[in-house]
Formats: structure tokens, sequence, C-alpha cells
């Protein structure tokens, strides 16, 4: 937006400063050209009427132009009969013809209009005597440097003068630009702070355009409300969890009473079970959101080896996947340092490794692989189960969703990871897998 708000701006103050300086410089030179060519005619004519009055003074007055003005003269009589010559001769080609056209009473064509890079000399002629009797004829030779030297120095100044304001303008330009596009960029920026998570974030409203500054007030109260509504949200669930655990527990002893003492209450664990779960993933998720809003915020920025970290959450679920009859398999990297602090990495790691043995079934073959590719690494955890339906795969993220077929759970599990890896600037994807299960790409920004 700033490039092509420049360009527009910047290419009419071109053309408004050209609009005047071309015409100007035009002008210029057209005027110093007419009062060279009338001062010269001025004064081929007043020699033709000097021929034809007083010979003698013409000598004098002739000898006195050439010697200020540097022009070449040559006055001759009705028979070609040299009365004057100063400076050239009356026998040059060019100086004769033009004699030619005087006797005969021709008009000259007038010379076209000087320019700085003009040179050479104009050729004035001028008939001595009426038009019926012509007795005589005056050619005059001036050179165009002096008249060629003021059209530069007007040009000179003009151009000067243009690009004056050519600079004024293009500092004028910048002005503007910077008044109307600074709290745009500011409330660009403002927006990116919020959509990374970054609560109560404010922006300047005492710069550009009333509507900006307006607009900047209500972006301010907008993250404002934004913020008080997160956090009575991210309250609400952290103290509907909490608060529900002590009847929960008092719940529970009695259940476990009666279901000792009679098998039929066992559905009734099982609901039981299944509650306490979700309250467990809505207390971790409210965590996730917690955890993704103080790291927006921090200017702090986690590492950890996500080799160590992998190897660690291998070896500590190899028993559950010993029980499920799924074999674990891959390669520990020596270092793979990422930008992610390890206690996330690690739950981001149990989640994806507790749905991969629950779900690929007995007998199957969970592997992990992990590349770098630029400035990002990637963990991938994949198996050769029966994986997941194409038009399941999207909604996998979402929170309390589940499958039909899906074992008993929270359905927070995806959801909570997605939110820690999108937390430290990366990301989370659910695929169907080259081996035909379900892979899950968890995607960091790598470390130095």
């Amino acid at each position: 937006m700033r490039r092509r708000l420049l360009l527009v701006l910047l290419a009419f103050a071109v053309v408004a400063v050209a609009g005047f300086a071309v015409p100007l410089l035009l002008t210029t030179a057209a005027n110093r050209t007419q009062q060279f060519v009338l001062s010269r005619t001025a004064d081929t004519a007043r020699f033709a009427a000097l021929a034809q009055e007083n010979r003698a003074h013409l000598v004098t007055e002739v000898r006195a132009h050439t010697t200020l003005y540097g022009d070449d003269v040559v006055v001759v009589d009705a028979r070609r009969r040299v009365v004057v010559e100063a400076g050239m001769l009356a026998t040059d080609p060019d100086v004769a013809a033009a004699i030619d056209a005087a006797l005969r009473n021709q008009p000259r064509q007038a010379p076209g209009e000087l320019r700085p890079w003009s040179d050479g000399s104009v050729l004035f002629t001028q008939p001595v005597g009426t038009g019926t009797s012509v007795s005589g004829a005056v050619v005059l030779r001036s050179p165009v440097a002096r008249a060629v030297a003021d059209i530069r120095f007007r040009w000179a100044v003009v151009l000067f003068a243009a690009l004056v304001a050519a600079v004024a303008c293009v500092l004028l330009v910048l002005r503007i630009a910077r008044w109307l596009l600074r709290p745009v960029a500011q409330l660009a920026d403002g927006v990116h702070a919020v959509a990374a998570g970054r609560e109560r974030t404010h922006v300047d409203v005492g710069t550009g355009p009333p509507e900006l500054r307006g607009l900047a007030e209500q972006f301010n109260q907008m993250s404002d409300a934004l913020a008080e509504s997160a956090g009575r949200q991210r309250q609400l669930v952290a103290d509907a969890s909490h608060q529900l655990r002590n009847p929960l527990a008092a719940l529970r002893l009695r259940i476990d009473t009666l279901a000792a003492a009679d098998p039929a209450h066992d559905p009734v664990v099982r609901e039981l079970d299944r509650l306490e779960a979700l309250l467990d993933g809505m207390l971790t998720l409210a965590s996730a959101d917690s955890k993704a809003t103080d790291l927006a915020a921090s200017a702090t920025d986690p590492r950890c080896d996500a080799a160590t970290v992998l190897a660690d959450r291998v070896e500590a679920w190899q028993r559950a996947a010993d029980t499920a009859g799924v074999r674990l398999a891959g390669e520990i990297p020596a270092a793979l340092p990422v930008r992610c602090a390890e206690p996330e990495l690690a739950q981001v790691l149990d989640v994806v490794l507790d749905n991969a043995i629950k779900y690929a079934g007995t007998g199957a073959t969970v592997r992990w692989t992990c590349r770098r590719t630029g400035a990002a690494t990637t963990l991938t955890i994949d198996d050769d189960g029966p994986g997941v339906p194409e038009e399941h795969l999207q909604r996998l993220t979402e929170r309390f969703w589940r499958a039909p077929t899906a074992a008993p759970g929270s359905g927070l599990g995806l959801a909570i990871a997605e939110r820690l890896t999108t937390a430290h600037g990366g990301g989370l994807t659910v695929r169907t897998g080259d081996r035909g299960g379900l892979a899950v790409d968890i995607t960091l920004r790598t470390a130095p």
C-alpha cells in the first residue's frame, strides 16, 4: 500500500512540476529567439535606410556595429557592387544567394526557435529602396552564441526552480504518506499481535487523520474487550472444573462402594470416569490457553532439544505400547534444538503417542521421523493402523469433537496439542499417512 500510494503521489507531483516547467522553458526560448530576430531585423533595416540616404555614414555605422556585436555585414548596390564589406565577402555562396533574393525583393524565411544546444549563425537580408525600385541589398550574419547563452542561463534558472519544487513535492509526499500510513501500519501490527494471542494490545491514537485516530481508539477498546472476555472464559472453565472436583470425589467414593457391592453400577462408574476425564481435559485446555497467551505476551524465547524429549517420551510410553501390542520404531537424532519449552513439547508428544497406541490396533507399528526444512523442524508420528476417514481429518483438532467409532475420552487431546504448538509459532497437522494410517506432523521453529 505504501509503495502504491507513493507512486501515485510522486507521479502526480512530477506531472505537476513538468506542467509548469516545460511550457516555461519553451516560452523562455521563444521570447529570446523573438528578441534576437527583432533586434537583428531592425539593424538590417537601419542599414538599408542609411544605404539609401547617407552611404558615408553607413560605413561608420557598419564598422561600429560589427565591433560591438560581432556581426558580419555586406551592403551592395543594384549591380551587386560592394558598398561595405565587414567580416564576410559578397562572393560567399550563402551570402551571394541571400543578395540575389534581396535584390528580387523576396522575403526570407524566418529562423527557427533557438535552443540551449543551438549553434552557428543566422542570415538577415533587407532590400534597399522600395518594393518597386530596389537599389541595393543589405545582408547581416549574426552568430547565435550570445542569445543561446541567455537561453541556457534562463533554462538553468527554470530547471533549478523545478528541481527545488520537485524536492519540495517529494518531501511533502513522504510526509503525507507517513501521516496517512503510519497509523495504518500500527493498526496492522496491533491486529497481528491480537491474532498471535497478545492480550490488551494498544496502538497510538495521537497520529494520523481523525478517521484513523477514531479507528485506533475503537481498536484499543476492542482489544481490551477481547482480553476481558477471554480471561473470563478461561477463568470460568478453570473455576468450573476445579469446583466440580470436590463433589466428583465424593460421588466417586459412593459409586465405588455401590459398584463393589453390585456390578449393575459398572455403567455408572464408566460414565463417572468419562466425566472426570472431561474435567481433566478442560483444565488442561484452560492451562494451554493460558500458556499460549503468556508466551505471546512474553519476550522470552524458550528452547529445548526435541531429540531428548522424544527419547524420554518414547521410553515412557513403551510399556503401554507393549500392553496394546503396538511396536514403536524410529531413530532418535543426536540433537534437534527447537523453539519450544520442554514441558509443552512433552505434553504434545504424550497426546500424539497416546492416540497412536490407542487407535493403531494390535500388531500395528508406530513410527517417528524427524526432519529439518530451513527454519522449521518437523516431528512426524504415523502408524499403519486403520486410519481416519478423509471427511473426519479436518475435525480431529476441534474441541470436544470425537469420531463415531472413537474410544471413550474427552475429545480435547489433539486440540490441546494444536494450541500448544501454535503458541510457540509452529503448527500441528493431521493427515493420512504414507502407510495408510494416521500421521501427525508437529512443526516447530528451529533453534540455533
